[in-house]
């Protein structure tokens, strides 16, 4: 279980990320959150790296998707 600041700094990057992606595409959203929670259980905790993280697994995201 994350800690209450690792679960809000988890909901920022994603909203920053995922900004230019409307709340109503579920998938990709879904997607990079997966990804950035998988990092932060490793222990990824930085901003910058979390950030690099979900820009890649936007990046990634099944085009269906978006």
């Amino acid at each position: 279980m994350l800690d209450t600041a690792t679960a809000k700094l988890l909901r920022a990057v994603l909203d920053e990320v995922c900004a230019s992606i409307s709340r109503y595409e579920t998938g990709v959203r879904a997607h990079v959150a997966a990804k950035l929670l998988e990092a932060a259980t490793r222990g990824e905790t930085t901003p910058s790296r979390l950030k690099q993280i979900g820009i890649e697994a936007l990046r990634e995201a099944p085009t269906m998707w978006r």
